[in-house]
């Protein structure tokens, strides 16, 4: 078992976040979605009495969705899987600030694989040491991984000029382009703290596959925020109501996409 704690320090306040962040979800799925793969919403509804975080949140939205993700893994588990094993289920429970989801994969691997990403979303620059409220044994075996969207390494197939925060500048709100330090500078601030724990049972590859999970994780949470921050001007000023409405747009439009046209997104790494 693994547990990562990430921490995302963003240019916006918590509040334009939740906005931001359910646009950008909206956007890179349909850009992960088409030739058969890609990503299927069965429920997005609101939900009450589900205590999380301690009995700290308890209503928001909930999703369920069905990740179809073939060429989204790499080569050595394909080549073990039998078919229909790729397919990857997502709930997630958004009682924004926080947010809890779990990924499964219920039709083969069952108990013996899962991932759970708790989120809090806080205003601050990342110092918050245990806004998670993990125990003492938790907390003991938590590593922290500072992610930049400005400044980390990013691989040569995931960068796009356009969505680069160094050279980014919002017309809306005169945010960017990000340089040097500018966590220290930046007004407003936030920081997404997302907390993983991933556990894979498969005898001679687990850790193989747990070390994969938290550098995809990475990936993902590194190039998700590039984009967040850098479509700015594209989500600023939207509602939730708007955000609604786009989700149900989206929902439609990604079940025409997964039955038809040719594969798309982020492909694993070759192994």
């Amino acid at each position: 078992m693994f547990i990562k704690e990430f921490r995302v320090v963003m240019p916006v306040t918590v509040e334009e976040y939740q906005v931001g962040q359910l646009f950008a979800v909206a956007e890179e799925s349909k850009n992960n979605t088409g030739g058969g793969e890609g990503i299927e919403v069965l429920k997005n509804e609101p939900f009450d009495g589900k205590p999380l975080l301690n009995g700290r949140f308890s209503k928001g939205q909930y999703t369920y969705k069905i990740y179809h993700l073939a060429s989204k893994v790499p080569a050595f588990i394909r080549m073990l899987a039998p078919k229909g094993a790729l397919e990857i289920h997502e709930e997630a429970w958004n009682a924004y600030p926080y947010c809890r989801t779990v990924i499964s994969n219920p039709g083969y691997m069952k108990d013996n694989f899962y991932i759970v990403i708790e989120t809090m979303h806080y205003a601050d620059k990342g110092i918050s040491e245990n806004i998670h409220e993990l125990p003492p044994e938790k907390l003991k075996v938590r590593e922290v991984v500072m992610i930049d969207i400005a400044n980390d390494l990013i691989q040569s197939s995931d960068y796009k000029p356009h969505e680069d925060p160094t050279k980014f500048k919002s017309q809306k709100t005169e945010r960017g382009p990000l340089v040097g330090k500018w966590q220290d500078t930046v007004d407003p601030v936030m920081t997404c703290y997302k907390l993983v724990t991933a556990e894979f049972k498969w005898f001679g590859i687990q850790t193989r596959v747990e070390s994969f999970i938290m550098k995809a994780e990475r990936r993902l949470f590194t190039n998700f925020h590039r984009q967040v921050f850098c479509w700015l001007d594209r989500w600023h000023g939207m509602t939730m109501q708007d955000i609604r409405r786009l989700e149900d747009e989206t929902r439609e439009e990604l079940d025409r996409q997964r039955n038809q046209g040719t594969v798309r997104g982020m492909k694993a790494d070759s192994d």
